[in-house]
């Protein structure tokens, strides 16, 4: 699996976490959420790193607009404690990944 596409299911996985518990949603994210998923994912196809992007915190070309940064920040400080009980597999192998 490329980069881009482990990083696309990252960020699905913690916005549907979040819509989930924030937005009281079930199976489809609310039009918010679903629209700060495309955007994401678009911003993460076009990234000038490919393969070799950072994280995006640590990441010297900030690419998401102000808006869009401070909802993806909001969505990740909710999601990312969360996402080890509920996708554990996952949290430990990108603990052992990065």
């Amino acid at each position: 699996m490329s980069k881009i596409e482990y990083e696309k299911q990252g960020v699905s996985r913690m916005i549907h976490l979040y819509c989930r518990k924030n937005h009281n949603t079930s199976g489809n994210l609310c039009k918010d959420c679903e629209a700060l998923k495309l955007y994401a994912f678009e911003r993460l196809v076009h990234c000038p790193f490919k393969e070799n992007k950072p994280a995006c915190k640590e990441c010297t070309i900030h690419c998401y607009r102000k808006d869009m940064r401070a909802e993806i920040r909001k969505v990740m400080r909710f999601s990312g404690p969360r996402l080890i009980l509920y996708h554990p597999m996952v949290v430990l192998k990108h603990l052992i990944k990065y």
